[in-house]
Parts: C-alpha cells; structure tokens; sequence
C-alpha cells in the first residue's frame, strides 16, 4: 500500500436527506475518508445531524463550503432538481463528485454537465449503490464465467402508501432506474433495439406500477416491473428480486429485505437494504461503493461499469425511451 492510499480522502456531503444522512454517517466511519463538510437547505438539517456527526461543519451555501471547507470530494444527494446546479458548481471548483442518481430530471439537463466531465468520467461517479450489492456482484461474476444470457426479469415493489408520500413520482424513475443499472452492468452497456413499455394508474390517475421489457440484437430479453402496489403487512420497503438465466444455468437474487426477520406483534424486517452505519462501523453496498469513490478520486481505480457519466446518459435515453411509450400508451 502506497504513503499516498493511507491518506483519508477529505470528502463533503451536500443534502441531509435520508440518503444524504447515509452517505454522511457511512464516511464518518470509513478509514478511507474524513468527513470535512455538510450541505444543507437549511439550518435545521444541519442542527439534526450534529449529535451523531460531532465537529463536522455545516454550510447552508454551497459557494461558502466549497470556499472554507477542505473537502476535495464531495457527494452530492440532495433533491434531483439541484442536481445539475450543485454539480456544475462543485465540477468548476475542480472537485470530484460522487453523484446520487439520476443525473437530472430530463436527457437535456444531463448532458449540461458534458463540457466539465473528463473523458473517463473520473471527476464524476455516479451513486448507484445496487452495483456493489454483494448479490449483485456475484451474480455478475457467475454470468461472466457460464456465458451469454437469454433471459432477465427483475421487479421492484414499494409500498402502496409511497402515492400519496411522494405524489408525482413514477416507479419507473425513482425505482425501475436501480435495475436497469444493473442491467445495463450484465450487458456491459449494449444498447437494447426494442423497448415497449405499459402501466397502470390509480383512480385518481398517478402511475403506480410500470412494467417494461427491453431486447438486445443478440436476443436477451429483459422484462421490468417496478411498483407503488405492497400492502401494510409486507416489507416497509417492499421487495426486490432479480433472476437471469441462461445456456443450461439460472440465478436468482433477492437483495430486499435482508434475510433477518424479527417478530412480536407482526413480523418486521429490520433490514431493507445492505447498508449498516454504526459506531463500530460501516459495512454494506454503501460503504463499498464509497470506499470505491475514495480510490477513483485517489486515481487508483476506475469508474466502475454502469456508474460513469456516459452510463447514466445511456440510461437516462433508456428511461426516455420507455417513458415515450408509456406516454403514447396513454394517448394512442
């Protein structure tokens, strides 16, 4: 290990919401960084999260943390609209980013940010944290070493109560976008040639479930459900699960929830996700994608398939894409 490894990465968080919270808690705990700087709306964000994070500074002006702060990294998870603007600002002062997804609302906006990205994207790596799920990244290993797929169907169900929760937000974007990630991973980023698209609304007409299949020239098909459909008695974040299959194989992985099941008056499932911040430590798919952030901005590594700028600017065509047919789905 090399004099220039051992030194933390000094790294800023801009955002305190719940995964803004996360990626903050998370690198607090890391030996890889030092977490020198928080953004937020307002002061009362920054005032919530100083008994957990100590003497770590706070700044409700981005041009003032940039200015007075020590972060040479900064991960940027506040609302998708700010994106792009607190992105460009942080790209311009000669900082890396990691950027929580998706790059911005529309195809438009994400391409803004090409002139201040390198060629290799590694001044921006984008934050999808289902890419170092431990699942995953096995499953990704078994497809390299059995062969081609035929066959890949992914769903990801929430809680019918996230409609009124977070009204306006369509499945396809806030969730369906973790798997098509994932899958644009296990294709090593081939374009589709076909993608269809339908859904199915509420009565009061927001979208609450899209269903999506995807096929490639050399025949894999890849089908998409994603949901506001569970009920109260099921998981608190649904559930995921995503199978493959191909030449003589199949797998399957089911991420969410995590297996530990805990029962007193109705069954809970204490863990959603593969992301544990403690003050022990930080172990889990959030704590190794940031531990892969700090050797990009180190230069010891590469930005991983499917967390590059031009990876989310493929996605982000995919999701136009689909969502032009659900909207003529709607219309024809």
């Amino acid at each position: 290990m090399t004099a220039r490894s051992l030194s933390p990465v000094k790294v800023g968080v801009v955002g305190l919401g719940r995964f803004g919270r996360l990626h903050a808690l998370t690198l607090a705990r890391l030996a890889e960084a030092e977490l020198v700087g928080l953004v937020a709306r307002r002061q009362a964000s920054l005032d919530a999260v100083a008994p957990e994070l100590p003497g770590v500074p706070g700044w409700t002006s981005l041009e003032q943390a940039i200015t007075e702060s020590r972060a040479e990294a900064w991960v940027v998870a506040c609302t998708t609209a700010a994106h792009v603007p607190v992105t460009r600002a942080l790209l311009a002062a000669g900082k890396t980013v990691l950027l929580e997804k998706p790059v911005a609302d529309n195809l438009a906006d994400a391409r803004s940010l090409a002139p201040l990205v390198r060629p290799d994207s590694g001044n921006l790596m984008l934050g999808h944290i289902v890419l170092f799920n431990s699942e995953f990244q096995q499953l990704c290993a078994e497809a390299r070493r059995r062969g081609p797929l035929a066959y890949i169907d992914c769903v990801r169900h929430r809680p019918a109560s996230t409609v009124a929760a977070f009204p306006g937000e369509n499945p396809l974007h806030a969730t369906m976008v973790h798997d098509l990630y994932a899958t644009q991973a296990l294709v090593n980023r081939a374009d589709p040639v076909d993608f269809g698209a339908r859904f199915h609304r509420t009565p009061a007409g927001a979208v609450d479930l899209a269903v999506a299949q995807l096929q490639w020239a050399d025949g894999l098909v890849a089908s998409f459900a994603a949901s506001y459909l569970t009920p109260a008695g099921m998981p608190p974040r649904g559930f995921d699960r995503m199978e493959v299959f191909g030449a003589g194989w199949s797998a399957r992985i089911t991420p969410n929830p995590r297996p530990i099941e805990v029962w007193d008056e109705r069954a809970q499932w204490p863990m959603a996700l593969e992301v544990r911040a403690d003050a022990v430590g930080a172990t889990g798919m959030m704590a190794e994608e940031l531990r892969c952030f700090c050797r990009v901005v180190r230069g010891e590594q590469a930005v991983p398939v499917g967390a590059t700028y031009g990876d989310a600017l493929q996605v982000q065509q995919w999701m136009d894409r689909l969502t032009a047919g659900l909207d003529h789905d709607r219309t024809g």
